[in-house]
């Protein structure tokens, strides 16, 4: 039968758009659920910052009445102005294994791109660097982490007979928490904070750090990042909305400031448990008992073998001296003391070798990549 191509324009249709996925992996043991309610505010242009700069459109794929796809069609304008684009994303992508889906699904992302100027389709991408990203297309029997996605392998082969290539790839990197902090890495520590007069700074209220260090945080990000593949700057408000949402719910032991002589931020590692048997046991819902997995976890410090790294970034003057060195040497005792065998990286950009170079003292096995493909309309 044909596949229709339907518009969400309801709740109750944006409530199935996320859901698809859910019904998609229920069985699968390797991929990790969003929490259903995130994903509702993620859709919502009250409650979503990234509305200021972007639009987006949400379609279901239908045939004979029921659900076999989903996709996004999102214009994040900051980063087409960034960098001198007009490309349409495509994100939240899912479908049967049909190609006659996945070419209905895309076909309406590049006719809504076609209708608003776009030259280009691009993805899977979200709205911002703070959505998942990218399309795994190695290491489907790893477990996957909240921050990313998970497809099944016949994904990337649908996107290549659509006429995609690839644009950029990520890859992730499973890092052995050592048993002891290595020699050369410790040495490095000492003389780069010598060098440059450089303190360590650690919090145990989240209130003080927001108030103290929470813009900065995310400013650093802003610069850190900026050269980095199709990154668009925070606005204040989504700045606002990230220090509300996420510093309250870090253990602080496991974020670390690096500061100059004067208190500015140089640095900043943010890490925390996975949530990721959690997330997988709560189904994506906090009712009736996700909250129990989830709070185990972050309020009850029943940790897993396994951390997230959510953020290292170190001031563009201050890479490649060392610094990077100086936040793991204080955080490698935490995770020890805390129990933890190894952390996940999360997606780090194939050609981006300042931040691989800093696993070079470090067991590691790069065990996942993931892509973003393009084409023009």
């Amino acid at each position: 039968m044909a596949v229709t191509i339907k518009k969400v324009s309801t709740r109750r249709e944006l409530e199935q758009f996320i859901r698809f996925n859910y019904l998609m992996y229920k069985d699968n043991p390797y991929s990790v659920p969003d929490l259903f309610d995130d994903m509702l505010r993620t859709f919502n242009k009250k409650h979503n910052a990234a509305f200021e700069f972007c639009e987006a459109d949400y379609f279901l794929a239908l045939r004979e009445g029921k659900i076999v796809g989903r996709v996004a069609a999102i214009i994040n304008h900051k980063a087409n102005t960034t960098w001198d684009t007009k490309n349409v994303r495509f994100g939240w992508i899912d479908f049967i294994d049909d190609e006659e889906v996945s070419r209905a699904l895309i076909e309406a992302v590049e006719q809504w791109g076609r209708e608003r100027g776009m030259t280009h389709i691009q993805g899977p991408l979200g709205f911002t660097d703070f959505d998942a990203e990218g399309m795994l297309v190695e290491g489907f029997d790893e477990l996957s982490t909240m921050a990313t996605i998970y497809n099944y392998p016949y994904y990337p082969k649908h996107m290549e007979q659509l006429g995609f290539e690839k644009e950029a790839d990520w890859v992730e990197y499973k890092i052995y928490v050592p048993d002891a902090i290595p020699d050369k890495h410790r040495r490095i520590s000492e003389l780069i904070q010598r060098k440059y007069n450089l303190k360590i700074k650690k919090y145990s209220s989240a209130k003080q750090i927001a108030a103290d260090y929470g813009q900065a945080i995310f400013e650093l990000m802003n610069e850190a990042y900026k050269p980095l593949y199709g990154y668009s700057a925070l606005s204040q408000k989504q700045i606002d909305q990230l220090v509300k949402m996420y510093l309250p719910v870090l253990d602080l032991r496991m974020v670390t400031l690096v500061t100059d002589a004067e208190g500015r931020l140089v640095a900043v590692g943010i890490s925390m448990p996975s949530l990721a048997q959690a997330l997988q046991k709560s189904h994506g819902r906090l009712l009736p008992l996700g909250w129990w997995y989830l709070g185990k976890t972050l309020f009850l410090k029943r940790y897993p073998k396994m951390l997230d790294l959510l953020l290292v970034a170190v001031k563009p003057e201050y890479q490649n001296k060392g610094v990077n060195a100086l936040l793991f040497n204080d955080l490698i005792p935490i995770y020890q003391q805390l129990g933890f065998e190894y952390a996940e990286s999360n997606p780090e950009l194939e050609l981006n070798g300042k931040v691989q170079a800093q696993w070079e003292y470090f067991k590691t096995e790069q065990h996942k990549r993931r892509r973003s493909y393009s084409k023009p309309l």
